[in-house]
């Protein structure tokens, strides 16, 4: 799969081979609704996966994009594609957590960590958007004006408001659904 956006644009990244990647539709469109410039933004990839949105991140200019994976052969594979692309060496910050994305955000909150983009896309068939979403409101990690972009199945719902965040976008692709929500500052 190749990098979209940004500096890394043309880039190759490794995938693993049991997971459903996000498609270069959905990152492209990702990037147009938040921007392609992140320099000085932190970015959170719940449920990563590939690691593909994140990577778009880096290369867009975030200044710290954290990981956060379970499966221990996403994460192996996340790493080897740290490597290939060595974001320190463009002064940008990249952290890999190989942990339960529900932990990570109570752990985030307790430590007071707060970040101004949030994506996530868990696996599907199992309902976890609503319930990641309600995680994140009910623990304190995003800036003021922040963003929320959840990527899942087009048979769950979620809600236009949650909280202090609101739903700016709602698109179907294929058999995913995008819905990005912004935090009032």
């Amino acid at each position: 799969m190749k990098i979209i956006n940004g500096e890394y644009s043309g880039r190759n990244i490794y995938m693993p081979a049991h997971i459903r990647p996000t498609q270069n539709l959905v990152r492209k469109a990702v990037f147009d609704i938040i921007g392609h410039d992140l320099t000085g933004l932190s970015f959170l990839e719940l449920f990563a996966g590939s690691g593909a949105i994140g990577f778009e991140a880096l290369s867009c200019g975030a200044s710290e994009v954290v990981f956060i994976e379970h499966d221990p052969k996403c994460v192996e594979v996340i790493e080897e594609n740290l490597q290939i692309l060595q974001p320190a060496a463009r002064g940008l910050s990249a952290t890999l957590l190989q942990q339960d994305s529900f932990f990570a955000i109570k752990e985030f909150a307790r430590q007071g960590k707060k970040f101004h983009v949030v994506f996530f896309d868990p696996p599907y068939g199992l309902k976890l958007a609503k319930k990641t979403l309600k995680t994140l409101m009910s623990h304190d990690i995003l800036h003021p004006s922040s963003y929320i972009i959840a990527q899942y199945d087009t048979a769950e719902r979620m809600p236009e408001v949650e909280g202090s965040i609101r739903l700016i976008k709602d698109k179907v692709y294929g058999s995913s659904r995008l819905t990005v929500y912004e935090k009032d500052s």
